[in-house]
């Protein structure tokens, strides 16, 4: 039997192709029904573990959905009994903590670990805290309980929602590119993967500190009584775990646009800034739907609306991330093909100059899109030269330079 995909000779009984990954019992070329991490996942499917922590997703992702769910459930009991300092602790960190003990245990980025981790999640953390008191200082307003900030007038107002809704966000975009695009350009982490991973962290910090600003009072505040536990649940469910989501997703899209496809780097390219303004637009839609939605009189059902308007963002966003990873995972096996197929470990690369995926040797044509590569000239990059290591088959998404 032949692979349809790239003609790889394969034993008959084979469900899949060893090389290019093509599900071999359909004709879906670009395997949409089959998740390149998780083949029994649709990519477009609203898997969050497999979304955000690619690299445990098929060895061990009930291990971080139980994390994600104890996190939760403190924070839920926390609530209930009244200890709110506690229970809004635990919800500012609970994603971080989850996602850095995730970052360890698949041992990313093997010997920079503490530095990589802390440009992407400590710088992110303390400019997005700044710019949370500024404007915050600018609003003039502290917040309320339903987690919206209009303590000077019981309905929006349209400075309110331009400082809240547009520029917050948009300034809170930027400085979530910081780090992560700083981190992206350097050879050893400029793979898709790495750029996506920074993005999440840059988004989770981000979050964290707006939470831990934006909420002090509560945090150095008392117990409060049992009839504040609905409306406090729902607020921490919001701001502890929807947000920080929503966040390092829409982040992570223009992370991973900016570390784009084939050798080094993409950089600044039209489709990072389509990534980008994804990314501005997932924040805003975010930020002013949520503080309008603060200003329904009953604080819990508000908050409740919030919570489910939030969710709906974020399941696009999923959704989205899911198709950079799948893409950048089918490049990953393309890139292993051509080198186990002559190119060798150090051997120079070519890549499509359309779709900009590995190019087998010696080929006519793309595997991937079947554009004709003899017309127009084609990447003749080395990877040697940057560093890279080759990729492996069998884990394509090991951390440390195009794979």
């Amino acid at each position: 039997m032949e692979c349809p995909r790239c003609h790889q000779g394969l034993p008959d009984v084979a469900h899949f192709c060893h090389h290019c990954g093509q599900d071999l019992t359909t004709s879906d070329a670009d395997r949409r029904t089959s998740f390149a991490l998780k083949p029994d996942e649709s990519v477009t499917s609203f898997a969050l573990v497999s979304t955000i922590m690619p690299r445990g997703a098929s060895t061990q992702p009930e291990t971080y959905r139980l994390a994600l769910e104890i996190a939760l459930g403190l924070v839920a009991v926390a609530a209930i009994l009244g200890a709110v300092p506690i229970a809004v602790a635990l919800a500012a960190f609970a994603i971080p903590v989850v996602y850095i003990v995730y970052l360890y245990d698949v041992n990313l980025w093997e010997d920079e670990p503490v530095s990589v981790t802390g440009m992407a999640f400590l710088l992110t953390a303390l400019l997005g805290g700044a710019w949370t008191v500024a404007w915050l200082a600018l609003r003039g307003a502290q917040p309320i309980m339903g987690g919206g900030l209009s303590a000077t007038s019981s309905t929006p107002t349209i400075a309110g929602f331009l400082i809240v809704g547009i520029l917050a966000p948009v300034v809170g975009e930027a400085i979530r590119q910081l780090g992560p695009l700083f981190l992206a350009s350097r050879p050893k982490f400029d793979d898709l993967m790495d750029g996506l991973t920074f993005g999440v962290i840059s988004g989770v910090a981000y979050a964290t500190a707006d939470t831990l600003v934006k909420h002090w009072a509560l945090i150095t505040g008392g117990m409060a009584t049992s009839a504040d536990g609905a409306t406090m649940l729902s607020l921490l469910v919001l701001e502890g775990f929807v947000k920080p989501l929503v966040l390092g997703t829409a982040t992570g899209i223009a992370c991973a646009e900016f570390s784009g496809l084939g050798e080094g780097y993409d950089g600044f390219t039209p489709r990072y800034f389509r990534g980008l303004g994804e990314a501005v637009a997932a924040s805003v839609l975010y930020f002013s739907g949520t503080y309008l939605l603060s200003f329904i009189s009953n604080t819990t059902l508000g908050l409740v609306l919030s919570v489910a308007y939030g969710l709906v963002i974020l399941g696009v966003l999923i959704i989205r991330v899911r198709t950079v990873l799948h893409t950048g995972l089918m490049e990953a096996a393309l890139e292993s093909q051509a080198r186990n197929a002559g190119v060798g470990p150090d051997g120079a690369l070519q890549f499509c100059p359309r779709c900009e995926m590995p190019l087998q040797q010696e080929a006519a044509f793309c595997g991937a899109c079947g554009t004709s590569v003899r017309v127009g000239g084609h990447s003749h990059k080395g990877t040697a030269a940057a560093g890279v290591a080759p990729a492996v088959p069998a884990a394509p998404v090991q951390g440390g330079g195009n794979q």
